[in-house]
């Protein structure tokens, strides 16, 4: 399972529903997308490295934007900007979970739920 972003804010302010998702999943999963997200939030070297530690610690794999992920990223851009605001991050983030087969854990429905082929498990805090 790929975990959004927004799981792992969930985690960082105590939510222990999120905290046992992620305990019970054995193949834990990422994407850059998500990895860049959370470095980004991070307000001093040592929460980077509580990123950091906490990615390699519960066994995180960070999957990397391929050509393939690129490309059908951009697709989703450009099929779904303008009816339904779909940005380029949550594109980035569809698209790992499409390519790499998948299922994306996120309880942001509202950014996923137009992309048909998208395996999506909703996270509801």
């Amino acid at each position: 399972m790929i975990f959004d972003t927004d799981i792992f804010i969930w985690v960082q302010r105590g939510n222990t529903k999120a905290a046992k998702l992620m305990e019970s999943t054995e193949e834990k999963h990422l994407s850059i997308q998500t990895y860049m997200e959370l470095l980004q939030c991070a307000q001093n070297k040592t929460q980077h490295k509580y990123v950091k530690d906490f990615i390699t610690a519960f066994s995180f794999n960070v999957l990397p934007l391929t050509e393939n992920i690129g490309h059908r990223a951009s697709i989703y851009v450009e099929e779904y900007t303008l009816s339904s605001n779909v940005r380029s991050g949550y594109a980035i983030i569809a698209a790992t979970a499409v390519e790499n087969n998948m299922t994306l854990s996120s309880s942001n429905k509202k950014h996923f739920k137009i992309i048909k082929e998208l395996k999506l498990k909703v996270f509801k805090p």
